[in-house]
């Protein structure tokens, strides 16, 4: 299924916005007795034959338990660290955030109860009473205070939390359970920010490094599962919290496992050695619709797939020579006619359709129609060959040069596929390109400290709105406004900049979403970045469970449950 998209935004103006917690109805039944075949008596009739793998998935061991097979490994337990769908899903799972969300982006109340704008430049939020850490520490307005002064001290963050609370001046605490934050002006995007951050304990967690949560030592917050253990590109194990504020969650024992390779993953599913897992690899999406044993789960999601060319350099860039293999002496990429041709080259329908196998949607900008901030008539910019091998002839460059295309092969979905698709495609308008993939765990490190010239780059836009990727990916690098914090070819357009940050300051919403749409506009057609296409998320499942598919496409335990 798709869901259609609801504008946060529109949500955060000036007026009073109290939302009062309510008995919401979790999606759980009673899961079935230890032991119990869930396949029925047919099903085991022949298990007693030998063929019962054919028939049905195990059961994992433990009516409460469940296994998850997730194809990308967090990074780190330190829910300030490292800004990137897996380790927030993670976070999510040990802490909690003052404000959450719905599998739709929707804001609701998380440890604060309600909220409220006091006036243009202060925002007011009542705590919820009796909230307690795991190692029963209580949560209060110091607490929150202490969260957000925290995030900008975080050292050697690959992503930083810092953009979602730069607009915050001062926090005050105004009793145990109130606090208000004052704003340098109007700033309505507040509690679209703040569900980013997750709270910790001053009297637990000052002082405490990263390696500190990683080791599990200070992995403590208020949320629905208890680490139990972490063994780092391995598998994380967590209990339930039986004092966690939310619904009951069904599970007693949750295991993760990380399985980057997307056959491994797979196999451990139809094996039933996993119960669930993400990232379904899109050669075998429907081999597993047609599996009795497995339920797929799906949504349009919020990640652009993207290409990101180096700004940095002025002079030579690192991986690109001229056609005969010689050093340039200065970077093409800084010239818009070339970043159009690489980007006309492209023919994004034909990466949806064939690499993709129809799980993506061609896009030319951050975000899917109906997004607050999504641009009107901004498509997926249409192949040119013909044009794109003029513009480099216009530009200079009449027998093209030489690049290395660099991506992951372990991260997104079909990630070395696309890099390798896009080189021919170079390729074919004079580019010489050649492609080189790698882990996760190496490429994220070399592209946060300019080691590329081309590069391809996902985002996944949490807020569901357009500050959050114009912030994070065209936005001017600028660690002490929190902007461009992964922006890691350094694009600058200080038009772009001004519109951007005058947006942050407007009130009314239909004013506010014109200004992003035009920095959208500024960005794509400067070729700040390469839009490629959006990705659908994609899980599958064994028979007798239920999945609430989210946007964000983070995978939880808190949205899986027994099947009614």
């Amino acid at each position: 299924m798709s869901g259609s998209l609801i504008p946060l935004a529109s949500r955060a103006g000036r007026d009073l916005i109290s939302l009062r917690a309510a008995a919401i109805s979790p999606h759980v039944r009673k899961p079935p007795e230890s032991g119990s075949n869930q396949c029925g008596e047919t099903a085991l009739f022949k298990a007693i034959i030998a063929i019962s793998a054919l028939a049905c998935l195990p059961v994992a061991a433990g009516a409460q338990s469940l296994t998850m097979g997730l194809g990308t490994p967090v990074t780190s337990l330190d829910p300030h660290f490292h800004n990137q769908a897996p380790n927030n899903a993670m976070a999510d799972m040990i802490f909690d955030t003052l404000v959450r969300t719905d599998e739709k982006v929707r804001l609701l109340p998380g440890l604060a109860e309600s909220w409220r704008a006091v006036d243009d430049s202060t925002w007011e939020f009542k705590l919820r009473p009796n909230i307690t850490f795991h190692n029963g520490k209580p949560f209060t307005a110091e607490d929150v205070a202490f969260s957000i002064a925290r995030i900008p001290q975080v050292v050697n963050s690959p992503g930083t939390f810092s953009g979602f609370v730069r607009a915050i001046q001062r926090v005050e605490v105004v009793d145990p359970l109130t606090v208000r934050m004052h704003m340098g002006g109007p700033y309505p995007l507040l509690p679209t920010d703040l569900f980013s951050v997750r709270m910790l304990n001053r009297e637990t967690h000052e002082g405490g490094t990263t390696d500190d949560f990683n080791s599990g030592r200070l992995a403590i917050g208020t949320g629905p599962y208890r680490l139990r253990s972490y063994r780092t590109g391995e598998r994380v194990e967590l209990e339930r919290n039986g004092d966690w504020f939310g619904p009951r969650q069904p599970w007693q024992n949750v295991t993760l496992r990380f399985i980057p390779s997307d056959p491994a993953r797979t196999a451990a599913l139809l094996a039933g050695d996993v119960d669930f897992i993400d990232q379904v690899p899109t050669s075998d999406i429907e081999k597993l619709r047609r599996d009795e044993r497995v339920q797929i789960s799906e949504i349009t999601g919020l990640r652009i797939i993207f290409l990101a060319l180096d700004r940095s350099r002025e002079g030579a860039t690192p991986f690109v020579t001229d056609a005969d293999g010689k050093p340039l002496a200065t970077n093409p990429l800084n010239d818009r006619r070339v970043r159009e041709a690489l980007s006309l080259a492209i023919d994004r329908p034909s990466i949806a359709a064939r690499v993709m196998e129809g799980m993506a949607v061609p896009s030319g900008q951050f975000l899917p129609e109906g997004s607050f901030g999504h641009a009107p008539g901004l498509g997926a910019p249409q192949a040119d060959p013909t044009r794109a091998r003029a513009l480099l002839a216009e530009a200079g460059y009449p027998r093209g040069f030489r690049i290395t295309l660099h991506g992951p092969n372990d991260r997104y979905v079909n990630d070395a596929r696309i890099i390798q698709a896009i080189g021919q495609m170079w390729t074919r308008i004079g580019v010489q390109t050649t492609v080189e993939a790698m882990p996760w765990s190496t490429y994220v490190g070399r592209a946060s400290k300019q080691d590329f010239s081309g590069f391809l780059w996902g985002w996944g836009s949490n807020s569901g709105e357009a500050s959050n990727p114009l912030r994070a990916l065209t936005a001017t690098y600028d660690r002490t406004r929190g902007w461009g914090a992964s922006n890691r070819g350094r694009y600058s357009n200080a038009e772009h900049d001004r519109l951007l940050g005058e947006g942050l300051r407007t009130l009314d919403d239909p004013a506010r979403e014109a200004l992003f749409q035009q920095a959208t506009r500024i960005a794509m057609e400067d070729v700040g970045i390469i839009p490629l296409h959006i990705q659908k998320n994609v899980w599958a499942m064994r028979r007798g469970l239920t999945h609430v598919a989210r946007v964000d496409e983070v995978s939880r335990p808190q949205d899986i449950a027994p099947a009614p």
